[in-house]
């Protein structure tokens, strides 16, 4: 089986299932496990400029510009797909701006010809990641590797909800809280995110599950006033979404909310374990209990994962 992925959370899924040696094609976002470092890539940015450097008011401006266009930010490599005679491409549909649109990726499997299965990948819940890990087994011919990894999957997190459960029981009440996927302009968090909050021991105030993440206001955020606020910023690791505070216009009264005055405002590593369906979502849970709950769940997640913010510096914008 040769594998090609474009999508991140595809590639983690296919390292897991331990078919990394079948991989033969990936995205140049794709960049966990460090292995798939040796894997060719067959997707590169359309626009100049590395996002590592760009401020992110640009790159949602040119998200916008491309949605409105009707065209994609990034260039899929057809003559090196047809190289890499890929068995089986996995992709989406959902969004033609965050991937290599469908169409596109159809188009150049039916230019190669031959018998190429293509699977179309979009989960919007933590139960729809769980079967994502079964389909992709399925079509890689791993069945027994992905039940195995579903049911060790199931099996933590229902571990982390009774102790979440057992807390309740000893009054610890659930947090109120609002999870960032943007900040300029800020975005409320969607599809799977909400619910890992849910899950986690929390109450997410903006963020619907299963639906799409939307663009709120700094107002919106004050009017809830959560008692934790989480910076899990598409795309960006921890450290990248700490920096991305220290530049964004934020209004005077800031560090007035209660989360920020309180100590409870977070970076944490969006790009891997919130942004991407993959089997690092329950880590995703984990993190959100042990910020919830420090207590109730010391060490439960990776150390380099988060980073607690205090107050910043604000500018002149109300």
């Amino acid at each position: 089986m040769r594998i090609v992925s474009l999508l991140p959370s595809a590639t983690e899924i296919v390292y897991a299932l331990g078919l990394g040696d079948q991989l033969v094609g990936r995205t140049h976002e794709c960049d966990y496990p460090v292995d798939v470092a040796d894997v060719p890539t067959v997707t590169a940015d359309l626009a100049p400029g590395s996002v590592a450097e760009i401020p992110s008011r640009r790159i949602h401006d040119r998200v916008a510009e491309a949605i409105h266009g009707g065209s994609s930010l990034y260039r899929l490599d057809t003559e090196l797909l047809a190289d890499l005679r890929p068995d089986l491409v996995l992709t989406q549909e959902l969004c033609d701006v965050c991937a290599v649109s469908y169409r596109e990726v159809n188009a150049a499997v039916r230019a190669i010809g031959g018998d190429i299965t293509v699977v179309s990948l979009e989960p919007h819940t933590i139960e729809g990641i769980l079967n994502t890990i079964a389909t992709v087994g399925a079509f890689a011919e791993a069945e027994d590797e992905a039940v195995g990894l579903v049911e060790l999957l199931r099996e933590r997190l229902l571990g982390l909800e009774q102790r979440v459960l057992e807390r309740r029981a000893e009054g610890v009440a659930s947090r109120r809280a609002v999870v960032l996927e943007w900040l300029d302009p800020p975005f409320a968090s969607g599809h799977g995110v909400p619910e890992m909050v849910r899950r986690a021991g929390g109450w997410e105030l903006l963020g619907r599950e299963g639906e799409r993440s939307l663009q709120t206001s700094w107002g919106q955020v004050r009017e809830v006033e959560p008692e934790v606020m989480v910076l899990a910023l598409c795309g960006f690791d921890a450290v990248r979404a700490s920096r991305e505070l220290e530049d964004a216009a934020l209004p005077a009264w800031f560090n007035q909310l209660e989360a920020v005055s309180d100590g409870q405002l977070f970076a944490v590593d969006g790009s891997g374990l919130f942004s991407r369906p993959g089997p690092r979502v329950i880590d995703g849970v984990a993190l959100l209990a042990q910020l919830f709950d420090p207590e109730g769940f010391a060490d439960a997640a990776p150390s380099d994962a988060w980073i607690p913010l205090g107050p910043v510096g604000i500018g002149s914008r109300d």
